[in-house]
């Protein structure tokens, strides 16, 4: 009897051992990793509980402590919450998206929803054609494209000789240098056709030549004070004007090239994929099995098909195996990640080094998978579409996307282009133009004067006036010539 009780005894403890042990096993594993605990309320009403499969990859599922976090993990709690079900977290075994496979199977996260491992797949997961035919897809809860990921000093290139022109654009240097030469020949004009200017045309020599007006826009422009000094209202106003225009336009100046400068975006020889087909000083690649590999296999674009038959030839030393490796490899080598601009947007807001070529291809989507006969799909798409109608997946994307760089987006510093100096070259024209009414007001009214001291029609006194001064040197010389030959 004590034998049989002490035995009896043993078994049990052995049990209990064996089953602590498995628990805690089960803790441990590290393809199944916590989830946000439910309440007991949950468990009392009896909720359905989803197995999830999901991959790691910042910002979408990180590792912190014992559970995950990240953009799909907070999606994942909010469709939790919106449609009353338990989760159950476990990350994809072999670290695959899902492809297929050389004997016809599927791979990565797809793979496991046929399988029946899990019921859904909550992931930066690309929406594809072949992926739909063997899956259900909610509604995208993200857009992306794809782009090509750089080091910025593994494509930068010496700058031009006049590198010092790049703030402005061709036609917006072209206009400033007619709007100068158009300034110059109106403070000529005006301070010609001004009697406060010029009273005397006969008697007095006119400081505002063609030359020294041309002088005066040109100390403006470098900010420097230069004589002749204008003493008439018309004058002035047009002096006034041009110096607030060159003000405006030498801060844009500074700040457009102080950005050129910061940013480096136009030493970036690399701005499309034709680009990355025709140098020879990066290698590039994808994903392995990614879809991004796929895209480029099934293109019918020549620059395309050009990008998939390096990778496929060079698949040993170009194709990476998870997104931390790519960004590891881009900022350690001459190496062009090309995947998802999304994801390559988020690289380069967190690693400062790194920056995205402006081309992006093939629009696509994000979004959650399903078996074809799953009663969840429908209920997961309109729950998608509810948070994005409700500004949640934007508070998600703004808190995940956090940038660590403070730099200009690529969108990004370029050159000033004519209509974003719009207004300055409006307020000019317009000060011009009251410059030339002012001198032609101040010349009617001295020749209004005179008209009535001398009893001669006000017309024929302005119209001589304006011929005495715009034809000075040639009534000078006439009169001085006439006064020759008297004194003869």
């Amino acid at each position: 009897m004590d034998k049989g009780l002490h035995f009896t005894i043993c078994v049990v403890t052995t049990v209990l051992l064996l089953r602590e042990s498995s628990q805690a096993g089960e803790e441990n594993d590290p393809e199944v990793l916590a989830a946000p605990k439910s309440d007991s309320r949950g468990a009392a009403e009896g909720l359905p509980t989803l197995t999830v499969t999901t991959i790691l990859e910042d910002p979408y599922v990180m590792v912190r402590g014992a559970e995950l976090e990240g953009y799909c993990m907070d999606l994942l709690g909010a469709l939790a919450g919106m449609l009353r079900f338990q989760y159950r977290v476990k990350v994809v075994g072999d670290g695959q998206y899902g492809a297929v496979a050389a004997g016809g199977n599927w791979t990565g996260m797809i793979g496991e929803i046929l399988r029946r491992e899990a019921d859904i797949a909550v992931a930066p997961l690309t929406v594809t054609s072949a992926r739909e035919e063997v899956v259900s897809f909610t509604t995208p809860f993200l857009q992306t494209g794809i782009g090509i990921l750089l080091r910025k000093d593994t494509t930068s290139q010496d700058m031009s000789f006049f590198h010092f022109l790049s703030p402005f654009s061709k036609e917006t240097w072209t206009s400033l240098l007619f709007a100068y030469l158009l300034t110059c020949f109106c403070l000529f004009l005006v301070a010609r056709l001004s009697p406060c200017e010029w009273n005397e045309p006969k008697n007095e020599e006119n400081h505002f030549t063609f030359l020294n007006s041309l002088w005066f826009g040109a100390g403006a422009l470098a900010l420097q004070g230069a004589t002749p000094r204008p003493q008439a209202l018309s004058v002035r106003v047009i002096a006034v004007v041009w110096w607030l225009f060159t003000l405006a336009l030498l801060a844009a100046y500074i700040a457009n090239f102080t950005a050129l400068l910061s940013s480096g975006s136009e030493q970036l020889p690399i701005q499309t994929f034709e680009d990355l087909v025709k140098q020879r000083n990066l290698e590039f690649g994808t994903l392995e099995g990614s879809s991004t590999f796929y895209y480029f296999k099934n293109s019918k674009n020549p620059i395309h098909q050009m990008i998939y038959e390096y990778m496929e030839k060079r698949r040993e030393h170009v194709l990476v195996k998870t997104y931390q490796e790519a960004v590891q490899r881009v900022m350690d080598s001459n190496y062009a990640f090309i995947g998802e601009s999304i994801s390559q947007d988020l690289a380069a807001a967190r690693h400062c080094n790194l920056i995205r070529a402006p081309e992006v291809i093939g629009a696509r989507g994000f979004g959650i998978a399903t078996t074809q006969a799953s009663p969840w799909t429908k209920p997961l798409s309109i729950a998608v579409l509810k948070l994005r109608e409700s500004g949640d997946l934007d508070y998600l994307r703004n808190k995940w996307w956090e940038s660590s760089c403070l730099r200009q987006s690529r969108d990004r510093w370029g050159p000033l282009e004519p209509p974003a100096l719009g207004g300055l070259f409006l307020i000019l024209g317009i000060g011009l133009a009251l410059g030339v009414l002012a001198a032609l007001a101040e010349l009617s009214s001295s020749s209004r004067r005179v008209a009535a001291h001398a009893k001669k029609s006000c017309c024929s006194v302005f119209t001589e006036e304006i011929c005495t001064r715009l034809r000075i040197k040639g009534t000078a010389r006439q009169s001085q010539e006439t006064s020759g030959k008297a004194n003869a």
